[in-house]
């Protein structure tokens, strides 16, 4: 019996909330069993040189397709995967620049996130700037804010990109900032992602060390 290869190699470490994202849309198209996962030891400073193979900024998440396209950044994967599923994650018309949005807004908090993160991890203690800590954590607030706004009619529409991006983010900082407490100042959007990070897709994700 002749096996069909994988759809894509796909460079990922469990702690990516980009990779997260990519494999929750994997999850929910039914293609996560056609993807072979490649180890790598993803670092802000140290670079891996595998991942590099396909992807020359060395980030993850970084794919190649079956026919050797390389593919990298999680939109790129997503939108690709789901074009391949014809799955509609990715809608048409006024729906499409709204779940596009919300993507742009769930990646700027991983994107700020990180950069916290990052600050603390990578940077030596006498080099650190607490401002620049702050500063990142307040564009985490920000975003924060226009999740809670935007919660109620997130609660009324059919996943898409934006809503998986947006819980990914938002299960980053239970991940990576449990003691923010972001839930108590966001009770909308608490109870939205309470439903939404209870899905399939979500729970087989869930970053991991």
């Amino acid at each position: 019996m002749t096996i069909a290869p994988p759809i894509l190699r796909l460079y990922h470490t469990t702690t990516s909330p980009y990779v997260r994202k990519v494999m929750a849309v994997a999850n929910q198209l039914g293609l996560a069993a056609q993807i072979e996962l490649l180890a790598s030891a993803a670092h802000p400073v140290k670079r891996d040189s595998r991942i590099a193979t396909f992807n020359p900024i060395g980030k993850v998440p970084a794919a190649q397709t079956s026919d050797g396209q390389l593919l990298f950044d999680s939109r790129v994967i997503c939108e690709y995967l789901d074009d391949y599923a014809q799955g509609g994650l990715f809608p048409v018309g006024a729906q499409r620049w709204q779940a596009l949005a919300r993507q742009a807004l769930g990646d700027g908090l991983l994107d700020a996130a990180l950069l916290a993160r990052y600050e603390r991890l990578a940077r030596p203690k006498e080099l650190q700037s607490d401002a620049w800590y702050q500063a990142q954590l307040g564009k985490v607030q920000a975003a924060l804010e226009s999740i809670e706004q935007q919660a109620p009619e997130l609660a009324s529409t059919p996943s898409d990109i934006g809503a998986i991006t947006l819980g990914c983010a938002l299960g980053y900082l239970d991940f990576r900032f449990a003691d923010m407490d972001w839930r108590s100042h966001c009770p909308q959007a608490a109870r939205w992602f309470a439903d939404f990070d209870a899905q399939p897709a979500m729970i087989a994700t869930r970053p991991h060390e």
